[in-house]
């Protein structure tokens, strides 16, 4: 077996005299789906940021496909996509104008099209932000993160504020990718998932 697809050990990072993570240690193979599960508090979205190139560390190691998130610029860039915990667009940015824009800042694109059907966004296509519901802002969010078509998908809170319909919804986009051999990192405070999903808990211990 090859090494891991993200490898995290022995993360720490404090914001002042606050401890965010202790000692943080898990690793995610290639094509699973991979969830640190806590309360608000527990340290999920600085791993995920720190994995993502937005934070840095006090110590330990971080790597994404053999990368360091920190050091590795424009290359790192390139291979993953994310979904932030809180994302917004201008209210008169139509969907399609959206996942054209974002594509531009990559080399390697996807079918564009093919994602407004595969999220259910092609009716939408014409439609200006402001006028999409939860669910569909969600699902724009989840293209944009495809659209050049990453490695490994960060996914902070994706199905945070809403119904239980939708959020279904997005459980069942998110085992499609786990189907495309994408490999998916989410943070989540639902206890109830998908039985696809790896966890590691807010002791940072793995679940089966």
């Amino acid at each position: 077996m090859g090494k891991p697809i993200i490898q995290v050990e022995n993360l720490f990072k404090n914001y002042a005299e606050v401890a965010a993570l202790r000692g943080v240690t898990f690793s995610v193979e290639e094509g699973e789906v991979f969830g640190l599960l806590g309360p608000n508090g527990a340290g999920k979205t600085t791993t995920i940021e720190i994995l993502e190139g937005m934070r840095t560390p006090d110590s330990g190691i971080a790597r994404v496909c053999g990368l360091d998130p920190q050091k590795s610029g424009e290359e790192f860039k390139q291979t993953i996509g994310a979904v932030l915990q809180s994302t917004s667009l201008p209210d008169k940015l139509r969907v399609k104008e959206a996942i054209e824009l974002f594509a531009k800042f990559y080399k390697r694109r996807a079918n564009l099209d093919e994602l407004l059907r595969r999220f259910q966004l092609e009716e939408k296509k014409n439609a200006f932000y402001s006028q999409l519901s939860g669910g569909q802002k969600q699902r724009l969010a989840l293209a944009m993160a495809l659209v050049n078509d990453p490695q490994v998908v960060f996914l902070d809170e994706p199905t945070a504020g809403l119904d239980p319909q939708v959020r279904r919804e997005i459980y069942d986009i998110i085992e499609e990718m786990k189907g495309t051999k994408k490999t998916v990192l989410l943070t989540t405070h639902y206890i109830k998932r998908p039985s696809a999903f790896a966890i590691a808990s807010p002791s940072w211990t793995r679940a089966a």
